[in-house]
């Protein structure tokens, strides 16, 4: 199998250690895993932005780069939603055939981490070590978009010495939003705000999300608020081994 991984721009530009934890996973699990240099951002900035009609470049660029694979991963629920919701009907509205043919092809090979790995790999305990107390906060694009469920706890819940503890209101959305977050900053901050307060009430140490964007969101209210508590995606705990961490049995 031919995996491509799609790392995001956000990822890319802030977070390029996710990108590498994803590559270490798969690979410990005996996948090659391939970086195509012609990625470049999935359109959501501008979609969401109200500039569709530039999305259609992204959408070309992204089919020519991810189609010859057999699967594309990504580190990103909302980036993942976005090709997966939206590019074929962004070509179809440009009126361009063939892109909507070759979108339509792609868009089914692309997967947020978890859904591949429990849905294409079929494995939920992929060797990890993590000993730390973690509460998992459920993005929304991976909730109600992608409806990944209840995959990334099944994979949390096999990973070796963590203590995964259950967030309070888990699912309301933590006010990031994207660009919502810079047109509405006021209650963007207030429901970061509700959100961080959950966090702290499960005296975790760890906050786990499968989308940077939200956890640098949280991330950031939380060390405001000087917490002490750290942000981390999932795909940074799934790579952990006890060699990694340099602990002992």
């Amino acid at each position: 199998m031919r995996i491509a991984l799609f790392i995001t721009c956000l990822n890319d530009t802030m977070f390029p250690e996710t990108g590498k934890a994803v590559v270490r996973l798969l690979s410990r699990l005996g996948h090659d895993v391939e970086f195509p240099p012609g990625q470049t951002c999935c359109g959501q900035m501008h979609f969401n932005t109200g500039y569709r009609d530039q999305c259609t470049p992204l959408v070309r660029g992204f089919t020519e780069t991810f189609d010859s694979y057999d699967a594309v991963v990504a580190p990103s629920a909302s980036c993942a939603a976005m090709v997966r919701e939206w590019h074929p009907r962004i070509a179809e509205s440009a009126g361009d055939r063939a892109l909507a043919a070759a979108s339509t092809r792609t868009v089914p090979k692309v997967h947020e981490l978890s859904e591949f790995l429990v849905d294409v790999l079929g494995v939920t305990d992929v060797g990890a070590y993590f000993p730390h107390r973690v509460t998992y906060h459920p993005t929304c694009h991976s909730l109600r978009l992608l409806k990944v469920g209840d995959r990334p706890l099944r994979l949390l819940r096999e990973v070796r010495g963590i203590d995964l503890v259950e967030l309070p209101e888990a699912m309301e959305c933590c006010g990031f939003g994207g660009t919502f977050a810079l047109k509405n900053p006021e209650v963007s901050a207030a429901m970061g705000a509700d959100k961080a307060a959950n966090v702290r009430k499960t005296e975790a140490e760890v906050l786990c999300a499968a989308d940077n964007s939200c956890l640098m969101h949280m991330g950031g209210t939380l060390s405001r608020q000087d917490a002490g508590v750290r942000p981390v995606h999932l795909a940074e705990i799934l790579a952990s081994t006890e060699s990694a961490l340099g602990a002992r049995p």
